[in-house]
């Protein structure tokens, strides 16, 4: 059994604590957090464990094999590097960090030490998501042309980041770990619709080395909410749509053939329409999924799918395109 301790109580590390909590094969020994309401919120829920303010108090332990960060994302780097300095694994909320000069240095320190890194991108260990990922790594769908990614609401406007940094990060991972290549080309556009120097919709385009080209809408201002992706191959397509209560997934036997041409310049082009069907996919709950995953990195020495390699390559997707998005307004 392996004993874990949680910084941060914040937006995200009360689903993570609910899922440690349940898990026999871990022991939760320390909380951590700034806010004494977060604490005693945490404490009246888990009372068995010790609570704290101080960080360094929960990397001085020596029982405690992991530690699980789920703090605002400029204390990423600070935290996980005094962590693995003390000798613990790591698991760190997506982005792994606020700039991808500061994950080289996390991993290479990683590397050092001899220490698990993990990026929290949850969709990497949804069944939906890795239904997918089965599904393209078949062959079924054929050759990959294209991806398209919707990631939209009227959601809450951030005031220090872009709508990519708040965003992108959930497609990135999906698309990263559809087809595990590193793009060739990034742009980006959009514009502040509501506060100035606030980008609220963004278009990301990306080009890999297969030729497989992609494409992400994201927008803090959208009439409806939409959590959509779509692959098209050569020979079938699929529809991944994360807001559907049943069928998240739909494989459609939808293509275009083209004949050689019977006279010069013209082509014959055939349509086909086939069946529709949607697979089934297992319930099992990504979160704990992703904390078992950890679980048996730290246990296995093995990277996990959601490595700091795999973390970096989203983070520096984002930079660039961030970068790009500001110069489009």
């Amino acid at each position: 059994m392996k004993t874990l301790s949680m910084v941060g109580y914040g937006y995200w590390g009360p689903n993570l604590l609910r899922v440690l909590n349940s898990m026999k094969q871990v022991k939760v020994k320390y909380v951590c957090d700034l806010d004494e309401k977060r604490i005693k919120d945490a404490k009246e829920k888990y009372p068995d464990y010790i609570y704290t303010k101080n960080a360094d108090a929960v990397f001085e332990d020596k029982e405690v094999d992991a530690v699980i960060l789920a703090t605002p994302i400029e204390m990423h780097y600070p935290l996980a590097m005094k962590a693995m300095e003390m000798g613990k694994d790591v698991f760190i909320e997506k982005p792994i960090t606020g700039s991808s000069e500061d994950a080289v240095k996390l991993i290479k320190f990683a590397k050092e030490k001899k220490r698990i890194v993990m990026t929290g991108h949850t969709f990497v260990f949804s069944p939906p998501v890795r239904k997918m990922r089965e599904i393209v790594k078949s062959g079924e769908l054929g050759e990959i042309f294209f991806i398209t990614s919707s990631r939209v609401n009227l959601g809450i406007h951030r005031k220090s980041i872009s709508v990519i940094w708040d965003l992108a990060p959930h497609d990135l991972s999906i698309i990263y770990y559809l087809i595990d290549e590193e793009p060739i080309e990034i742009s980006a556009s959009g514009r502040d619709s509501i506060i100035k120097g606030v980008p609220d919709v963004a278009f990301i385009s990306l080009k890999f080395p297969s030729k497989i080209v992609a494409n992400i809408e994201l927008s803090w201002l959208a009439p409806t909410k939409m959590r959509r992706t779509v692959v098209v191959g050569s020979k079938k397509m699929l529809i991944y749509d994360d807001s559907d209560p049943v069928d998240k997934i739909k494989v459609y036997d939808k293509g275009i053939e083209m004949k050689d041409p019977e006279t010069f310049g013209e082509y014959q082009l055939t349509y086909r329409t086939g069946d529709m069907y949607a697979p089934r996919i297992d319930t099992a709950e990504p979160l704990k999924i992703e904390m078992e995953s950890f679980l048996d990195a730290v246990e296995t020495r093995i990277s996990p799918p959601s490595d700091g390699e795999f973390g970096l390559r989203v983070v520096k997707t984002i930079e660039i395109a961030d970068k790009k998005l500001y110069a489009s307004l």
